[in-house]
Formats: C-alpha cells, sequence, structure tokens
C-alpha cells in the first residue's frame, strides 16, 4: 500500500483554523465537517490511527471516536492498509452519515 506522506498539502483543513479542529471536544463534532469530501481523509485518519495522535479532529472523526475504534480493534499494525482496503465502504458509511446528519439538522 503507497504511502502519500504529502496528503496534508491536499487536504480541507490546510486553511482552517487550528482552533476550529483542536479546539474543546464539544465542538469536534462540528468541525467534522471541514472533511467531508477531502481527497485526504483516509491518509489523515490513518496517520491519526497509526501514530496515536490523541487530540483533534482526524479524517472525519473526534478524538472519542478514535479512541473507540483504537478500543475495539487493538492488534490493527497498519491503518492505512484497512483504511484504503475499507474504502469504498467507507464512502457508502459516510454518505448515510451525511443524510442522517441532513435529516436531524
Amino acid at each position: 500500500m503507497e504511502k502519500n506522506d504529502h496528503w496534508s498539502e491536499e487536504a480541507n483543513c490546510r486553511t482552517a483554523d487550528p482552533e476550529d479542529l483542536f479546539g474543546p471536544s464539544s465542538d469536534q463534532k462540528r468541525a467534522k465537517s471541514v472533511c467531508n469530501d477531502c481527497v485526504a481523509r483516509i491518509d489523515c485518519l490513518a496517520e491519526a490511527l497509526d501514530n496515536r495522535i490523541e487530540f483533534g479532529v482526524w479524517g472525519g472523526m473526534t478524538e472519542r471516536e478514535r479512541r473507540a475504534l483504537l478500543r475495539r480493534r487493538p492488534h490493527v499494525v497498519s491503518w492505512r492498509h484497512v483504511l484504503k482496503k475499507a474504502g469504498p465502504v467507507l464512502a457508502a458509511a459516510h454518505e448515510d452519515e451525511l443524510r442522517v446528519t441532513r435529516v436531524r439538522a
């Protein structure tokens, strides 16, 4: 699996205010919208999971969501591999999440 070390140059958040992405956990659900339709989303999330980054929104997941995922799958060695393999499934899940969010709003 090829690693994209320059994913952050393509990310939607490259021009975002860091305070929005690394603010209090109560604001992180709103901050996740920056990740919608981001071409770097999988690489970003893999970076956070593989390196156990504890703070902020990465790849559309809050710190709480990432911790829960890491607890459920403690033996994953390369999240990049898992996420790339699950790409189409993740895309479909993301679309479902967007529909639910629109219905609630």
